[in-house]
């Protein structure tokens, strides 16, 4: 199986594409498109097991990579590969994609082959964002992944699509205007798209602090409206109200929280310290504000919609944290929330299936005629809550006692109130869903979860408990890919920062023609540089940080 390696990713990006051809190419009879997309996801799903069963634990840095030259002019290569960051994305994805398909078997009656193409499409897309090494890539597979969600929102939406449609589209679109300026300002300054070669340079001083600040602006607002991070949700309700529960349990919270760890604090470590008492403060507003509302909706879609804006607030909170247990806590629970949202989807859609109503008041006493609906969902709803033996609880747990030792008392204190609050608004559902009197249209019979929803939902429910009694087959692999920025090379980034601004005052000494002087290093024994006292050995990263200077010199003293 070793001999996989070196192409596993191509053909974990390319099957679920070659699908969606072959399901817009199929006629639409009986159920040939949903055949067709299950089998692909399922394909692509044992594919993606192949990452975890050959994951190198004492390897450092990007395996399964590949990196060959795709475009010569600009330099855009296609560098994919994965780490302990992305490894159990990439594994998440691509099991949520059989249970979305699943999920969809009755659900979706008409224009099967554009719902099932499409939601291929979006499977590449995001597989694409969890392994793209080059910026312009991973943009293209970010946009990619917008496109099938706004069609999809707005062919199947429930109630007026179209408007949740554009509305996410445009909160996530927009932004990404200035990603995609400052991916193309920073190729223009360095001559690279590659992340591992932009994080070099922009951790040795190539540019000042006034433009490492825009930057790291620029990626923050694009990321943070995906999550979304309080106060940037207002598309979130809508979206979950109208989206197919297929889409709206594979895009939920993870690509802009893993765009948040890899990249915002990846390329822009001391930017993203001086944001985090910020970005702290907002994620613990988000964790109360969203679970207030949540308790106070009387549509379930909304319900959701805004207990998922609470529990990616805390993921945030232990992104800007910015410690190495809130960070494996914060993967860890990025993977709990994907499976246990992906069953509350999965549930709530097939009671709207059978009653065609979201208010919660309609509902009460369907656990004497749905029995196994009303089982799944409790154990569903106390993941949610935490519980202990469950995995968000580990989740939580990491995150909240990180926070509380090493962050700030009084945040972790105000975050774990939000636990209170979910256990108020979870068990409030469960028990106007599922207990009580039986309303009139509960009254009418209906039938209990069918095979292929068990098929669906059993996988997610065992996964809730495996995770939470042995988290430790997750974090041996995630800790080897964490790498939150510590004291240190924080110290040595706004060093390096300094030494830019110097150079860029050097630079416009050299404009206005005022004479630079450039002591000359002297040798020594064993042809080690000195240079203000230090001793060191030359390295290809100083070549890389002072060759413009250096050049900038020759060019004067030439003319």
């Amino acid at each position: 199986m070793q001999t996989f390696d070196p192409i596993i990713l191509n053909l974990i990006l390319l099957v679920p594409l070659a699908g969606a051809v072959l399901v817009a190419l199929a006629p639409d009879r009986a159920k040939l498109p949903n055949w067709i997309a299950l089998l692909t996801a399922l394909f692509t799903f044992l594919l993606t097991l192949h990452l975890p069963a050959h994951f190198h634990l004492g390897q450092s840095g990007f395996q399964f990579e590949v990196n060959r030259l795709w475009i010569e002019n600009p330099a855009i290569s296609y560098h994919v590969g994965v780490d302990g960051l992305s490894l159990w994305l990439v594994v998440l994805t691509g099991l949520l994609a059989p249970v979305g398909v699943l999920a969809s078997w009755n659900a979706i009656q008409t224009r099967r082959k554009v719902f099932y193409s499409l939601f291929l499409v979006q499977q590449t897309a995001m597989f694409g964002v969890f392994v793209s090494l080059d910026l312009m890539l991973y943009y293209g597979f970010w946009e990619l992944s917008l496109v099938p969600m706004a069609v999809l929102i707005a062919m199947y939406g429930r109630k007026d699509g179209p408007r949740a449609a554009l509305k996410f589209f445009l909160f996530t679109f927009i932004p990404s205007a200035p990603l995609l300026v400052a991916i193309l300002w920073l190729y223009a300054r360095t001559g690279s798209f590659d992340f591992v070669t932009l994080r070099i340079l922009l951790g040795h001083g190539s540019f000042s602090s006034t433009a490492m600040f825009w930057m790291a602006l620029a990626f923050l607002v694009a990321f943070a409206v995906k999550v979304p991070v309080f106060p940037l949700h207002g598309w979130i309700a809508d979206t979950y109200s109208e989206a197919p529960v297929a889409l709206a349990m594979v895009v939920a919270g993870k690509l802009g929280l893993y765009s948040l760890l890899r990249f915002h604090v990846g390329l822009f470590p001391l930017q993203a310290q001086a944001a985090a008492p910020i970005l702290i403060a907002l994620a613990v507003v988000g964790l109360l504000y969203g679970a207030c509302l949540a308790l106070v909706q009387r549509d379930f879609w909304r319900v959701i919609a805004f207990a998922a804006l609470s529990h990616f607030s805390l993921v945030t909170l232990a992104i800007y944290g910015l410690t190495f247990t809130g960070w494996n806590g914060a993967v860890y629970q990025i993977l709990s929330l994907g499976i246990v949202e992906g069953a509350i989807f999965i549930l709530l859609g097939a009671l709207e299936n059978r009653y065609v109503t979201s208010q919660i008041a309609s509902y009460g006493g369907l656990a004497a005629r749905l029995p196994r609906a009303a089982a799944y969902f409790v154990i569903a709803s106390l993941t949610m809550i935490g519980l202990p033996l469950l995995s968000s609880f580990i989740g939580e747990f990491t995150i909240l006692s990180s926070t509380f030792t090493q962050v700030s008392r009084g945040w972790g204190i105000a975050a774990a109130v939000s636990v209170i609050l979910s256990a108020s608004y979870m068990l409030w559902l469960v028990q106007r869903l599922f207990y009580g009197p039986e309303s009139e249209m509960t009254a009418k019979p209906a039938p209990d979860l069918r095979f292929g929803e068990l098929a669906a939902l059993t996988p997610l429910v065992v996964l809730m408990f495996v995770m939470g009694v042995a988290p430790s087959l997750w974090f041996s692999s995630i800790q080897t890919g964490v790498r939150p920025p510590q004291k240190e090379q924080l110290a040595l980034h706004e060093g390096a920062t300094f030494q830019a601004e110097e150079k860029l005052e050097t630079s416009k000494a050299l404009d206005q023609g005022v004479t630079l002087v450039v002591p000359q290093p002297r040798e020594t024994n064993g042809g080690a540089l000195a240079s203000e006292g230090s001793l060191r050995r030359p390295t290809e990263l100083d070549a890389l940080v002072l060759q413009p200077v250096f050049e900038k010199a020759v060019r004067e003293v030439q003319r």
